[in-house]
């Protein structure tokens, strides 16, 4: 009930806005829409997160405008989300420095680039913006394998760790190679050396 109020206030406000007389003697002769907040967002569609869109009605000074009606319209189809209550259009009058918020957005599941579109009427005044954002399934990732298939993770995991294992063979195959004898010849076995670059082998 309290909802359906409001919508109806609403309308009535969008009505008197259209066809009032000037409330003061030097009138608004153009309306302009700012975008405050939203422009270029990221919305992400698994965590249900969204960047409130804020615009700003201002006059042909670029004053703000107080009391106008502004209309936060979602598509229909593709990328979008919805208000609260279910719908795709939010009904709102901007407050005392002209701005207009469209809170409560949910992006829905479908990822894509999304145009929101804002309508503002004042004193039989209209004008229109767009806000464009991208709703995404996942935020992206900082780390350092970001972009990389699981295949190329996987790949780059065994490069490493048959690397090392590469290591440990060398030294298993030549350090038991010789030993001193009882009658105190020497060995003919060689001795491996590792330092960080090529391993080197060398005589006794």
């Amino acid at each position: 009930m309290t909802v359906a109020v409001s919508r109806v206030s609403l309308v009535l406000l969008i009505l008197l806005n259209l066809f009032r007389a000037p409330a003061w003697a030097q009138a608004p002769t153009g309306l302009s829409i700012t975008i405050v907040e939203g422009e270029g967002a990221i919305n992400n569609v698994r965590q249900r997160v969204n960047r409130e869109p804020i615009v700003q009605v201002e006059d042909q000074n670029h004053k703000p405008i107080a009391g106008a009606v502004v209309i936060f319209l979602l598509p229909d189809q593709g990328a979008s989300g919805a208000f609260p209550d279910g719908s795709h259009m939010l009904m709102t009058v901007t407050d005392n420095q002209g701005r207009a918020v469209a809170r409560g957005i949910r992006p829905n599941n479908q990822s894509g680039p999304m145009q929101i579109r804002v309508t503002a009427s004042f004193q039989g005044l209209t004008a229109s913006s767009v806000i464009a954002q991208t709703n995404l399934a996942a935020a992206a990732s900082a780390s350092g394998f970001a972009g990389l298939s699981t295949t190329a993770k996987l790949v780059i995991i065994l490069g490493i760790a048959g690397g090392a294992a590469a290591a440990g063979a060398i030294i298993a195959t030549h350090s038991g190679g010789g030993s001193s004898s009882s009658s105190g010849s020497s060995s003919s076995g060689s001795t491996v050396t590792l330092s960080p670059g090529t391993p080197t082998v060398g005589g006794p």
